[in-house]
């Protein structure tokens, strides 16, 4: 019985230290235990034993709403394998993303020469459902018509009727292009015109993308909104910053160096000065606004110093008169003085 005994505890011993091997909360950065990746699901034909949900797993940090749409390149240059993994980033970006009818909706355009909206922000309202549309996009192959995918972007799956919320409820409108080369057409005017309507534009580059393309086409400043990676092998490590970035965090809250009044702005903030301020040149501190001083006289003053006036001449005249009288009469007492 004791050997029986002795033999379970030794068993038990090992089953738990290869437990603790496999589930280390030491020195594992929580992002790789929550990214257990739709990949898995693909290769091993079931479902890992253990799937976090990252919103779950961060109560910290959850997604702000937004009408997210993803703009992927398919083009013949991405390859079979590597259009793969920008399925799998996008699902493990679905799995960061609080996704619901009143919180994040998500939209998907895949483009090549070719522009298809895969599926509109009101069609997949929960995880699930999204990540198994994602499985099913296929590349188109050839071309990379980058602005016509933006501008249908823009125009269909951005609208109302394709699921974006109304202005009015200040939902953040936000897409995301995915592209490995150089856009065979132009995509300055057509960014400008998306970000002119409100869509905050990230451009993710990869291997032989163009540089100057992305920030043509990305929200200022470039350096919160292009990313680039040298391959889609490490595409996925994207998701973490993408979570960071979309994140609903409060970045005043978070530190900020604004003299007077600091005021969010989606993933960054600006500054703002109190009455009676002004911002200076270098967009943090404020100084005194100079007022100018303009002097009005009152016309009742006037009037008044006028009539002042008047009554002094008056009284001038009155005195210089008598005075005149004074002088004759003394005249006349001299002559008769000088006869006598």
């Amino acid at each position: 019985m004791k050997c029986v005994m002795w033999s379970l505890l030794c068993c038990g011993s090992l089953l738990l230290a290869d437990v603790l091997a496999t589930y280390s909360l030491s020195g594992v950065d929580p992002l790789q235990i929550s990214a257990q990746s739709y990949a898995q699901t693909r290769h091993s034909g079931r479902p890992p034993q253990r799937k976090l949900n990252p919103a779950k797993t961060d109560s910290q940090c959850r997604s702000r709403p937004l009408d997210l749409v993803f703009i992927i390149d398919s083009s013949r240059s991405v390859r079979p394998g590597e259009f793969e993994k920008v399925k799998i980033f996008l699902a493990d970006m679905v799995d960061t993303l609080d996704v619901g009818p009143d919180a994040t909706r998500v939209a998907m355009v895949n483009y090549a020469s070719t522009v298809k909206i895969e599926f509109l922000l009101k069609d997949h309202l929960n995880q699930l459902d999204m990540k198994q549309a994602i499985s099913r996009i296929e590349p188109l192959a050839t071309g990379t018509m980058t602005g016509l995918a933006i501008k249908t972007a823009m125009n269909e799956a951005f609208t109302e009727q394709s699921g974006a919320r109304p202005r009015s409820r200040n939902i953040s409108k936000v897409a995301i292009i995915v592209t490995d080369g150089r856009p065979q057409d132009q995509v300055e005017e057509v960014s400008a015109a998306a970000r002119a309507s409100g869509i905050e534009i990230y451009a993710v580059g990869v291997d032989r993308a163009d540089m100057r393309s992305l920030q043509l086409m990305a929200s200022i400043p470039l350096d919160e909104h292009v990313f680039y990676v040298e391959t889609y092998g490490v595409i996925e490590k994207l998701t973490s910053k993408f979570r960071e970035t979309l994140c609903g965090v409060d970045p005043c809250a978070m530190g900020h160096d604004c003299e007077h009044i600091c005021v969010n702005s989606n993933a960054s903030y600006y500054c703002k000065c109190r009455n009676g301020y002004i911002l200076n040149a270098d967009k943090k501190t404020c100084s005194l606004k100079q007022v100018k001083v303009e002097v009005v006289e009152d016309p009742c003053k006037c009037e008044a110093r006028l009539a002042f006036q008047k009554q002094t001449q008056a009284a001038i005249q009155q005195l210089t008169a008598k005075l005149a009288d004074v002088t004759g009469k003394v005249e006349k007492l001299e002559n008769m003085l000088g006869r006598v």
